[in-house]
């Protein structure tokens, strides 16, 4: 069952804090991953490692040039989720249209 936006942001913010070392205050919806967050492209490969195994969707290399903000992160998570094309589905997550 996918999870709602509300939940899917919390479970990331928690991974942006404990993984990429971001303070809580800062993890909003809007907030750049890159420019706002501080995040760079080494810890981001460990965010996205552990955003997977949290949320069970894989999120390819070439999603990623989409997914700027936080909320970018969420709603891709949400997307593939409600698809039901997470990891060990049939469906490839890079097959989830954007919206």
């Amino acid at each position: 069952m996918a999870m709602t936006e509300h939940e899917i942001f919390a479970r990331l913010a928690e991974i942006l804090v404990e993984v990429g070392g971001v303070s809580a205050s800062l993890v909003t919806r809007e907030a750049d991953i890159v420019d706002d967050l501080g995040i760079s492209s080494l810890w981001m490969v460990e965010i996205i490692i552990a955003a997977e195994g949290k949320f069970n969707v894989e999120i390819p290399d070439d999603a990623l040039k989409d997914l700027r903000t936080v909320q970018d992160v969420v709603s891709y998570v949400h997307r593939v989720q409600a698809s039901g094309a997470g990891l060990g589905m049939e469906s490839s997550a890079s097959e989830v249209p954007a919206t």
